[in-house]
């Protein structure tokens, strides 16, 4: 078993973020959201070639859970999911994946919103971005 395959929310594979938001399904859930962060190819005026992400891996995994139980208490009738990509990533990649899957539409809405907002903030998880003019490591974008 490799480190990869004993992490649940960072993956050096491509996201299917539909599979991730297909697990939620269920009868209690009248609403499922998802969102994905995609590498674009323009970043601060200068065209992109390509992403690198890095992460202290077992850090980041255990950061996420973290994350996703606090949504569940502040949300308790929602379930939520999260994955991170690391490695290399082209331009229209999906870099994260959040989901999430409640009775309401604002519920949903609100706790999707938390966990990315608090992966972005909390997670050690870097992004260095790769342009045609150079490289540089990006901070909380």
């Amino acid at each position: 078993m490799t480190l990869t395959d004993r992490l649940r929310h960072i993956t050096r594979e491509p996201i299917s973020a539909a599979a991730l938001a297909a697990g939620l399904a269920a009868p209690e859930h009248g609403a499922v959201v998802t969102f994905d962060g995609v590498v674009r190819g323009y970043s601060r005026g200068k065209r992109i070639r390509y992403l690198e992400y890095e992460a202290y891996p077992e850090m980041a995994d255990r950061q996420i859970a973290a994350i996703l139980a606090e949504a569940r208490e502040r949300w308790p009738e929602t379930e939520v999911r999260a994955i991170h990509r690391t490695g290399r990533l082209e331009i229209g990649e999906v870099s994260v994946s959040i989901a999430a899957a409640s009775a309401h539409r604002a519920e949903a809405f609100a706790a999707c919103r938390f966990v990315i907002d608090a992966i972005k903030q909390r997670v050690p998880i870097w992004k260095k971005e790769v342009a045609e003019d150079g490289e540089e490591w990006i901070e909380g974008e």
